[in-house]
């Protein structure tokens, strides 16, 4: 197993809640961490022989494991939700004993917000970091750019698997996952929908504009890109607001969350698509914010992401605000660095809107531009991800 730095996290969940939530999309690592990391009982309620044990007297099943019990797909017997409010309500003080796994779904999230608010502490984890695999033999950050984060696709042998892995990924998502929410939308438009989406990678999203591409109501989009969000798969981030004086943009960024699959629907399969692609600036874009709202994810819970963006132009790629200070990244996919690329930073400074601000690029020089701006090489950036840069 590759070392996930979520797991820190996940220990600190353990000794403070009874029950623990693990939530992420599909295939990113979720039973593999549990598994490793907690020594305890598994079940797998999608798995029929584990889920006949809890079928007929769910809290006969749970007494007989005194330790820690893993329960995958938990939504899948909703019955199971009071019952382990009950047993934690017996022994609040008996910390990291249910660890509860699954994708976003109105089932789990429903049973969670019903019968285990306050008792639950909840982990999001995504795909591979950068410093989760730079220790690998070979391993550059330009392959975690183009193959995305998922593990099974990070790791396949060649491209031909990872293209593979992800074409199936994309389509098991979409007649499985989205059928079940009744949207109104066919297989075969939702998946012209998320070609759409991929190609917006990176903009301004305009639901009506999607809406009569495709042919269905603002509405119907609406809904779709939350389900969307909730399975993980995407992230709308959402513009910083400061009364400036100035015109602001005030619509939302849209973003897919894995760059595997961002570059899958838009036909990129190797590096030097990558490097002619007109997509490639938002894309390593997407993929620098993901990376660094999962590591704030781990370092500082809580911490809001926001992007700033004035009608006359100036704009701040990313603005994480920690509650004391807000630091501003923008983000090159070039390899050399000119005063014009640091300008938007330098406004936001004087400004107000940020404290700090921070420059990556693909280059390997990290140099102070002033007291509180700084470029820094992405790789070594997301490898050394002390407190002061992220």
């Amino acid at each position: 197993m590759i070392a996930r730095k979520a797991e820190v996290q996940l220990k600190k969940l353990a000794e403070q809640f009874p029950a623990i939530l693990i939530l992420g999309p599909r295939q990113c690592g979720k039973t593999t961490l549990a598994r490793n990391c907690v020594r305890g009982q598994y079940f797998d309620l999608e798995k029929p022989s584990d889920a006949q044990i809890f079928s007929d007297d769910i809290e006969f099943a749970l007494r007989r494991f005194p330790g820690s019990v893993i329960v995958d797909e938990a939504q899948v017997i909703p019955a199971i939700f009071p019952v382990l409010r009950a047993l934690i309500d017996e022994a609040r003080q008996e910390y990291g004993r249910f660890f509860l796994l699954g994708s976003v779904s109105p089932e789990l999230i429903k049973g969670i917000s019903e019968s285990l608010a306050g008792r639950v502490g909840i982990l999001d984890l995504t795909g591979f970091l950068f410093g989760e695999v730079a220790g690998l033999s070979n391993i550059e950050l330009a392959s975690l750019w183009l193959r995305g984060g998922f593990p099974d696709a990070f790791l396949s042998l060649d491209m031909a698997k990872w293209h593979a892995w992800q074409e199936n990924y994309v389509r098991t998502f979409i007649e499985r996952d989205v059928v079940r929410h009744g949207l109104k939308i066919s297989s075969l438009e939702m998946r012209r929908f998320m070609g759409m989406l991929a190609h917006c990678h990176g903009g301004i999203l305009n639901a009506s504009s999607l809406g009569r591409s495709l042919g269905v109501s603002y509405h119907t989009v609406q809904h779709v890109l939350d389900v969307l969000e909730g399975y993980f798969l995407i992230r709308r981030l959402m513009p910083y607001h400061a009364n400036l004086g100035k015109r602001l943009v005030k619509a939302p960024k849209f973003y897919l969350r894995d760059s595997g699959i961002l570059h899958y629907l838009l036909g990129i399969g190797n590096q030097e698509q990558l490097l002619q692609s007109p997509a490639r600036g938002n894309s390593f874009e997407g993929f620098m914010i993901e990376q660094i709202a999962s590591l704030k994810t781990i370092q500082r819970p809580g911490s809001r992401l926001y992007y700033f963006r004035t009608h006359a132009g100036a704009e701040i790629d990313l603005i994480v605000d920690s509650g004391g200070q807000r630091i501003g990244y923008e983000f090159k996919c070039g390899y050399s660095t000119t005063v014009r690329d640091w300008a938007s930073l330098k406004t936001g400074l004087a400004d107000g809107v940020i404290h700090k601000g921070i420059l990556v690029y693909l280059g390997d020089k990290t140099f102070a531009v002033s007291d509180t701006i700084s470029v820094i090489p992405a790789a070594s950036f997301l490898y050394d991800e002390t407190e002061n840069r992220i």
